[in-house]
């Protein structure tokens, strides 16, 4: 059921829709061509000269290197994707749409058009930018000249509001926030040609965002980077003929969405640790942007973040991942906090959350300037923090980081929430003893997107085979669970889950040397836990196994156990083998677990 209000909106929106791709926004004849570095932004000379010969100015100059090559480093890896890529073209599937408007591309059908997910993300154009930077560090102009031809070859594939590369709002936000980049680090140096044809893009960009904004199909992230893209454009290029309107709504949004997305504990609401990152970042571009001082929720974000991140400074992947990035998408993706963290202790002066130099690089330089580059000292997270609406209940003890999650399913649909209640992820060090198994696919693969979303992927319990909640298509749960925190301090909390099928309460005891997990459930059989480990067991006596090098499991006495073969994600679009110890309970318990440790 749709109210008036969206009807209305719907309609407005797709008749400029239809204008637009009948007859496309120009710019007019007298347009005055912006400057370049572009004077909203941190002048990036000084930053190029700091870290000319650096570890990251080779790495930028590696992934440019490949983009001369046809290899495109998405995802964390190279991808042979040619010099001229096919731009509609997945190529895991193999599978090619066409250049049909854009709202007649069945882009959710992925045996029509593919994964859209792997499409869209070369399509983001983020190696763009480090293509610019790699010239700005070696004065190569073949860098250039593979930005210009790169350019060309994507406009000629993709006409405006043509195809699947313009079904998403979100994924034309992201392009023309490279593009924004390109012009900014490298626009002067272009070709005249290049250069309108760059800015008659990303005006239609501005354009398409300024009548497409999420507000009733995702108003989630995609509302969000939308509203501050088009508010970049307007800030950025005030020569645009709409940038006062693209700035007046692209702020009015993006500050909305700070209310209504960002919880008050500072978690994000979706219930996802890496959309979290996401949202961070593009609330700190903003308010850089815009000149503004940094609100506190924004605050209160990156102290969310800090705690999530531990000891070793990576998040785990609580909830749906993407494989992407707002900014530099490179390296490990549970590394991609380090460096949104490390701009977080520059803006809000919190040396604690600063890492290494190397974090500060990769981010905070460009948007801050040169200034940023100062000689980070990591500090370490909060001892034990509780953030009531996300659920979590975070310890960290020396090298030991525990997260439980106590929390319900994300608001709305829960698209991107996991069936994870009461489940937990453990670490001492290095090791990952206890893991989140990630995300891998969202539509390429319907069974395993069911997979790695479901309770049996988690380490929690569920009963009569039953999912704490009912999916109901790839983004979409119903039946949702109701979630209370029973008691809570600073070394225990029981929580208590009321699914649909079956009720779970669990009590998480911390110790010195152990954690006691006690689980009581009300459901059919079989009453399962799952336990998914970052490092292979082994079994040492009945009922024990040895995790890594320094913690030992211990399952309720009478339960059968099978250790069996399950799978990992470490970014999206791919999987690796992990053991997983399913354990069958008798009766409703209490049932008691035991993990013994030792950290330093």
């Amino acid at each position: 059921m749709r109210s008036a209000a969206e009807i209305l909106f719907r309609l407005r929106q797709e008749t400029t829709n239809l204008r637009c791709w009948v007859s496309p926004p120009d710019l007019p004849p007298d347009f005055a061509e912006p400057p370049s570095p572009l004077p909203g932004l941190p002048n990036p000379a000084a930053v190029i000269d700091r870290l000319r010969g650096s570890a990251f100015a080779q790495e930028v100059e590696s992934i440019a290197e490949h983009s001369l090559n046809g290899r495109y480093v998405l995802f964390g890896e190279p991808q042979e994707w040619g010099i001229s890529p096919e731009w509609r073209r997945d190529i895991v599937s193999g599978k090619v749409s066409g250049t049909a408007y854009f709202r007649r591309v069945p882009y959710l059908n992925s045996a029509v058009t593919g994964d859209h997910k792997v499409i869209w993300e070369l399509n983001r154009h983020q190696y763009l930018i480090a293509l610019a930077q790699a010239w700005r560090f070696t004065q190569r102009r073949e860098f250039l000249d593979r930005v210009e031809a790169l350019l060309s070859s994507w406009q000629a594939a993709n006409p405006p509001w043509s195809g699947i590369n313009w079904c998403s709002a979100l994924e034309v936000a992201f392009r023309a926030w490279s593009w924004i980049w390109v012009w900014h680090l490298a626009g002067q140096a272009l070709s005249a040609a290049a250069r309108r044809d760059l800015l008659r893009a990303l005006y239609q960009h501005g354009y398409h965002l300024e009548h497409n904004l999420s507000f009733y199909f995702s108003p989630n992230t995609h509302l969000l980077g939308e509203a501050m893209v088009l508010d970049a454009l307007g800030r950025l290029f005030p020569e645009f003929p709409r940038s006062a309107q693209w700035r007046n709504l692209g702020t009015s949004v993006t500050r909305q969405q700070l209310v209504s997305q960002v919880q008050n504990d500072g978690s994000y609401f979706e219930q996802s640790t890496y959309y979290h990152v996401y949202a961070l970042d593009m609330f700190l571009a903003h308010y850089l942007i815009a000149g503004e001082p940094m609100p506190e929720k924004v605050a209160r974000m990156a102290e969310f973040l800090h705690a999530l991140s531990g000891p070793q400074r990576e998040i785990p992947f609580l909830g749906d991942d993407d494989g992407g990035r707002f900014f530099h998408p490179y390296g490990p993706g549970s590394q991609y906090g380090r460096a949104t963290l490390a701009t977080c202790a520059m803006l809000f002066q919190r040396p604690e959350w600063a890492g290494s130099a190397a974090d500060l690089q990769q981010q905070a330089a460009w948007w801050i300037g040169e200034s940023a580059l100062q000689v980070a000292e990591c500090g370490a997270p909060p001892a034990t923090t509780f953030f009531p609406d996300a659920g979590l209940w975070i310890v960290t003890r020396n090298n030991l980081h525990l997260i439980a999650d106590a929390g319900p399913f994300g608001r709305g649909s829960g698209g991107h929430s996991h069936s994870d209640t009461l489940s937990l992820v453990l670490r001492i060090g290095a090791e990952e003893l206890l893991i989140d198994s990630g995300t891998y696919s969202y539509l390429g693969d319907p069974a395993a997107r069911e997979r790695f979303r479901s309770t049996a992927a988690h380490n929690t319990v569920r009963s009569g085979g039953f999912d704490q909640a009912t999916p109901a298509g790839p983004f979409r749960w119903i039946d949702k669970p109701t979630v209370r925190v029973i008691e809570r301090s600073e070394h225990m909390l029981e929580a208590e889950c009321v699914a649909r099928a079956f009720t779970h309460r669990r009590r998480f005891e911390l110790g010195t040397d152990c954690l006691i997990i006690t689980d009581s459930i009300e459901g059919p059989p079989p009453i399962e836990q799952f336990w998914h480990f970052g490092v292979a067991p082994e079994l040492i006596a009945l009922g024990k196994y040895r995790v890594g090098s320094s913690a030992e499991l211990v399952i309720p006495a009478g339960a059968e156990a099978r250790l069996e073969s399950s799978w990992r994600s470490k970014v999206y679009g791919r999987r690796e083998a992990a053991p997983v110890l399913r354990v069958t309970l008798s009766g409703a318990g209490p049932h008691l677990t035991r993990i013994y440790f030792t950290s330093n």
